[in-house]
């Protein structure tokens, strides 16, 4: 079956040489370092960059982000990833995070779903030089506290570090995007849900009702929370996820068609293009040809 190349933290990790690294986190200076190239990947990390000079053009989930002297961007687990474009004078500071780890700090963070979607939207903000200032020491101390091998409670001093940093960034973004305050409660709780069950089978269940019986919940009663939180319905999420891994598999392997169809679990080549077309305007062959 045809897939999206992926690059895990092990395989990542185990490649780096001088710069600190753990079983949780990655701590690197060159972009050589992430392996990522110019053909859409699936990093099965959190990135957290912080641009200190020069530019990098690279894709999120297909879409186009210009990350500039100055500014920052955080990435996802699970994210489509891609390195269009760098300037010779490009210089950041990179920390990779596990998804084990991610799983093990996001619940703890207040109003984790509305810096979802923060990220989602823009994950990249210009930031201030004290601003910057402030994270480049971030970075030094968990650098720094890595290092210790001695330390009976490294690993729990750095996921502390990690997860300061996570709110570091997440108050930087509040500051400068528009966003709309979210108090947690169950209908969150329900969307969050929803989204890790949606991410780990949409390949092969596209029914609204498969994802509500998987939470104990009517289909009426799950779309509409789903509406309510995101703006979206749940059959309009799933559809998203589809297609954009359908997008990417169209443009990072040479499969056919009908391979890809298989891999996406659809009857036939025919009802997938028909799938695609609807939702892209095109069909798979002219998406590809692009």
């Amino acid at each position: 079956m045809p897939k999206i190349p992926h690059i895990d933290f092990s395989t990542l990790r185990n490649s780096l040489e001088e710069q600190v690294k753990d079983n949780d986190f990655a701590l690197f200076n060159d972009l050589s370092s992430l392996q990522l190239g110019d053909k859409p990947e699936r990093m099965d990390s959190a990135i957290l960059i912080v641009c200190v000079d020069g530019s990098w053009k690279l894709g999120i989930n297909l879409k186009e982000y210009l990350l500039e002297g100055g500014s920052v961007l955080v990435t996802l687990p699970e994210q489509i990833l891609q390195s269009l474009e760098v300037s010779e004078d490009f210089s950041a500071l990179f920390i990779v995070v596990s998804r084990p780890i991610m799983d093990t700090i996001f619940p703890q963070m207040k109003d984790m779903l509305s810096f979802f979607f923060f990220l989602k939207d823009q994950p990249n903000i210009t930031v201030t030089n004290e601003e910057m200032h402030v994270l480049v020491e971030y970075y030094s101390m968990l650098f720094r506290k890595a290092a210790h091998a001695d330390n009976f409670y490294k690993k729990e001093i750095c996921q502390g570090i990690i997860l300061s940093l996570f709110y570091e960034f997440y108050n930087l973004y509040r500051h400068k995007t528009p966003h709309i305050d979210v108090t947690e409660n169950r209908k969150e709780e329900v969307f969050e849900q929803f989204l890790r069950v949606l991410s780990e089978t949409f390949r092969k269940e596209r029914s609204v009702n498969y994802y509500a019986n998987k939470l104990f919940l009517t289909s009426k009663h799950l779309s509409r929370v789903v509406k309510e939180i995101s703006g979206k319905t749940a059959g309009e999420w799933i559809d998203d996820f589809v297609i954009l891994e359908a997008k990417a598999l169209l443009r990072s392997s040479e499969r056919s068609i009908q391979e890809i169809s298989e891999a996406l679990h659809f009857a036939n080549q025919s009802f997938f293009g028909k799938y695609f077309k609807h939702h892209t305007g095109m069909s798979p062959k002219e998406y590809r040809r692009q």
